[in-house]
């Protein structure tokens, strides 16, 4: 066959080409419309179908990506849409895999809950985030996820959240790291270096030690990976392109750091791992795993996943919460004054004193609204399904293979899903509609959001196992913050700030800040 294309030249080689091409793509189309058509389904509005249409929409994607866009793109997108499906659309590059993408509330709960069976992580995404995490809960479906799941649940159980010691030791470290007053600090750098110490402290039951030396190897390696996954996994198709020598050395070096920790825990005895276990104080995450399994592998994946989720999330939530807070000197006095009404100035808090401060959960809350940790998420169709069209239009075919992408941040900021006006006492219409894309805490006195319009920890069988953890965490750490410190003053342009998405959402330019003592004593 080769031959037989050199003897026709250049030209009518080409040709032969592009027609071969053509055609496979208009039959590939034919054969996914007919298979949408026997599923008594439909199409979402198509953006593209072969590398002509789908080709230039890719490479935007990693345009986009690269200048920190990626929220205004996934938005834009939508444009295109029809008036019948307004928030969802497809896109396919090479007539095999399509893409679906979404911001509408019932298909996010179609995928999380009520097809729950028919959705998962795909082969394509194991494959992609394997090398880091490995057969974690996070890169698996079916049994293997259920067994991680198994694995990971009782350490997040209430009672073992409600020990705060871990919490209240990094957050005064953290504090100790702090300049003097009026002195500027880029706080989202304390934050994750602080999360960082909780979570290994949490996990292996000794810190990197982030807070007092940041240039741990451990650190910039941990960066580093998580930003070359971000790109593996937007141009999964052609991750071959990519040049992984800094990933891999990355992971070797979490790797490393972790695995005395594994080998010193399964080198326990049974019994001395019972012995340690009657010991809440003195057990870890670890040592429980290891009740579990014996096998270092498995271990080590689920550390690695409960690492990214427990340092990430938190410290970019806490980050853009003290951004937010800066900028509305009112929310943070309302918020000093719940905080110094339920604790004082020095105490330390109990769980149930967290528990009841109603407007810090409002004020994280509403954080976790405008900027959920994890902005976009993905789901492989496992089986030939569908997602729901909505007001007695058919639903669209989602075929296995596809990938759906859904982006709770985009869906959390739709105007159309907030009420506009309410019932005043008289009848009468009262505005009380406050912008989506403004940071209101008082939004939450008396307002609830309708069901899955606001799932900043996914829903359903996923739910995020740690969301307790992480919600405490941050409330102790605003709790001693808000207890020595007055005031707080923005030491950057507010305005130029920008979502930097990669695995999590997290401020672009930092969190440049000045804070002020307060008057009535000295934090202890």
């Amino acid at each position: 066959m080769l031959g037989f294309l050199l003897t026709l030249g250049p030209l009518y080689t080409s040709a032969l080409v592009v027609g071969c091409l053509t055609i496979y793509f208009i039959t590939r189309k034919a054969i996914v419309d007919h298979r949408i058509r026997k599923l008594g389904g439909v199409r979402a509005p198509v953006l593209g179908t072969n590398p002509v249409t789908g080709l230039p929409f890719f490479i935007k994607v990693g345009y986009f990506q690269s200048k920190d866009q990626l929220d205004y793109f996934y938005n834009s997108i939508f444009d295109r849409a029809t008036p019948e499906c307004p928030n969802c659309v497809e896109i396919s590059f090479l007539g095999r895999i399509r893409f679906l993408m979404t911001r509408e509330p019932e298909h996010i709960k179609t995928i999380l809950t009520s097809k729950f069976a028919d959705y998962g992580k795909g082969e394509q995404f194991h494959e992609v985030w394997s090398p880091f995490l490995g057969d974690s809960i996070f890169t698996t479906d079916g049994q293997l996820w259920s067994n991680s799941r198994a694995l990971i649940r009782p350490m997040f159980v209430k009672d073992r959240v409600q020990d705060l010691d871990i919490f209240d030791k990094w957050a005064c470290t953290l504090i100790d790291k702090l300049p003097p007053a009026g002195q500027t600090v880029d706080m989202m750098d304390l934050f994750y270096r602080m999360t960082l110490d909780v979570t290994t402290d949490f996990l292996l039951g000794g810190s990197v030690g982030s807070l007092n030396n940041p240039k741990h190897e451990f650190v910039a390696a941990f960066q580093e990976v998580q930003r070359m996954q971000i790109l593996l996994t937007i141009f999964a198709p052609f991750r071959f392109l990519i040049p992984t020598y800094r990933y891999t050395r990355g992971i070797r070096i979490l790797e490393r750091f972790i695995a005395p920790y594994i080998s010193r825990t399964l080198s326990l005895t049974p019994a001395e791992l019972d012995a340690k276990l009657a010991k809440s104080p003195s057990s870890t995450f670890l040592h429980n795993l290891a009740r579990s399994t014996r096998d270092a592998k498995v271990i080590r994946d689920q550390l690695m996943a409960v690492l990214i989720a427990g340092r990430d999330t938190t410290a970019a939530t806490l980050s853009w919460t003290v951004y937010e807070l800066a900028h509305y000197p009112a929310v943070y006095a309302r918020l000093r004054a719940e905080v110094l009404a339920t604790v004082g100035p020095r105490r330390a808090p109990r769980y149930d004193d967290l528990k009841s401060m109603t407007y810090l959960t409002h004020v994280l809350n509403e954080t976790l609204r405008l900027y959920p940790a994890v902005p976009y998420n993905l789901r492989a169709a496992l089986r030939d399904t569908s997602l729901p069209g909505g007001e007695g239009r058919p639903d669209i075919a989602v075929l296995k293979g596809d990938v759906v992408v859904y982006s709770t941040m985009a869906m959390q900021r739709r105007k159309d899903l907030y009420p506009e006006f309410v019932a005043g006492a008289g009848g009468e219409r009262t505005e009380r509609f406050v912008d989506p894309a403004v940071f209101c805490p008082e939004r939450w006195d008396g307002w609830t959001p309708k069901a899955w319009t606001y799932v900043p920890f996914n829903g359903g069988p996923r739910i995020c196992v740690g969301q307790n953890f992480a919600m405490t965490e941050m409330a102790l750490t605003l709790v001693r913050l808000l207890q020595k410190y007055q005031r707080l003053e923005y030491r950057g342009d507010w305005h130029a700030q920008f979502h930097k998405a990669e695995i999590v959402g997290a401020p672009g330019h930092g969190v440049p800040v000045a804070f002020f003592e307060a008057e009535d004593g000295d934090f202890a």
